[in-house]
């Protein structure tokens, strides 16, 4: 809970903080990096730094957490908590690492903002930093708790048991614990960080959808071969069937639902993993409702797990599968053609829909279930990478 005192303040310099947060966090990562190198080349995603995309995320989640705390004090933003907290429990961050954060943080601000950082303006942004920062260790060290793992110790060795390449630039790696101890049980639709060693001696950290069903024989994730992406370069030119890999207890906060209720699945490219995970699980466990699978995709050829996609959703008593392709092959059906386009797909009232993809392929679709009368509440998503839902 925000103080009252802290609230007035808040309130009174949130439109010059957020007017300036960008600038205040690309100081901050310029700060922390020059004191702190190996959290650039061991912790933080190299690629989303040069891009700015972390930079964004992090200045869209500080402020909706404040704006939050001023017009709601006594509650907080749990589910953006979770998502971060599932995000940093994944990569092994600990409590002495917010104390650094801190540190940096608010030397920015200072530099920044001026003269207008007066001691009760840093008193109360003060506050705000350690709500956010004790509400997100406090849920990392239940989420270790969960996972029987120390704080921060999440990494186990695995090995590559196969390797299936699924289409021209995806790849599917077969992984089973290198000591012969069990796999850590999933959640459908969770994810698992991967670590690498890459030429230059960094050991960045990359997360990958299980795309396998809970208790799965071997664990599954599929990675796409992005131009300039460090990991998944590294992952798709070295890792070959006996690699090593340093891989992380599941995480992440899109799973689904346990129960009865129907079933929406939408994805575009790469973002079917967690779909497959989900549609595996209902068939393992025969879900009876009716389940909509909808995927949009550049082609046939384009789509990953294409086979796998098709054949889990005729395994379900009621489900129907809607493949949407730029460019089909002959003979595809006219309405399945371009962007996903839900006016003529039946949506089961009471229905849970599950969306990962690119944002604006999200922000479509929601949009779309909104209109067919499907609660906001009852709509979840998945981004890879930062959450830049709250930036924009």
């Amino acid at each position: 809970m925000l103080s009252e005192t802290a609230v007035v303040t808040v309130r009174a310099t949130l439109p010059a903080v957020g007017a300036a947060v960008e600038d205040i966090t690309g100081l901050f990562y310029d700060k922390l990096f020059a004191a702190h190198p190996e959290l650039l080349r061991d912790l933080f995603n190299r690629g989303n730094q040069a891009a700015g995309t972390q930079r964004l995320a992090l200045a869209g989640s500080i402020a909706a957490f404040a704006a939050h705390l001023v017009e709601h004090p006594d509650t907080r933003p749990d589910v953006m908590l979770g998502r971060i907290a599932h995000k940093h429990a994944s990569l092994g961050v600990t409590e002495p690492q917010y104390r650094i954060v801190h540190t940096y943080l608010f030397e920015a601000i200072a530099e920044v903002l001026g003269d207008a950082v007066t001691p009760e303006v840093a008193a109360a942004w003060d506050e705000v930093y350690w709500l956010m920062a004790g509400a997100l260790i406090a849920l990392e060290q239940r989420l270790y708790a969960e996972q029987g793992v120390l704080k921060g110790d999440t990494w186990r060795d695995w090995e590559v048991a196969g390797r299936i390449e699924e289409t021209a630039d995806v790849a599917t790696f077969q992984l089973r614990p290198a000591d012969g101890r069990p796999a850590p049980r999933h959640r459908p639709g969770q994810y698992v960080s991967v670590q690498v060693e890459l030429a230059d001696g960094a050991r960045q950290i990359r997360q990958y959808s299980l795309s396998c069903a809970p208790g799965a024989p071997v664990s599954t994730i599929a990675v796409k071969r992005i131009g300039d992406g460090e990991v998944s370069r590294h992952l798709h030119e070295h890792v070959r069937e006996g690699s090593r890999l340093r891989v992380s207890a599941p995480y992440g906060d899109l799973v689904l639902h346990d129960g009865e209720a129907p079933v929406l699945l939408a994805s575009a490219g790469i973002g079917c993993t967690p779909m497959l995970s989900m549609l595996a699980h209902l068939a393992d466990t025969g879900h009876r409702a009716p389940v909509t699978v909808v995927h949009a995709d550049r082609s046939p050829a384009a789509h990953p797990m294409r086979h796998d996609h098709g054949a889990l959703a005729e395994k379900l008593a009621d489900a129907s599968a809607h493949f949407f392709y730029e460019h089909p092959r002959e003979g595809h059906p006219a309405g399945l053609t371009g962007l996903v386009d839900l006016s003529r797909i039946e949506v089961a009232p009471g229905t849970h829909a599950y969306l990962c993809g690119p944002l604006p392929f999200m922000r479509s679709v929601r949009e779309q279930l909104l209109a067919k009368g499907v609660p906001a509440s009852d709509i979840h998503y998945e981004v890879f990478g930062p959450d830049l839902w709250l930036a924009s």
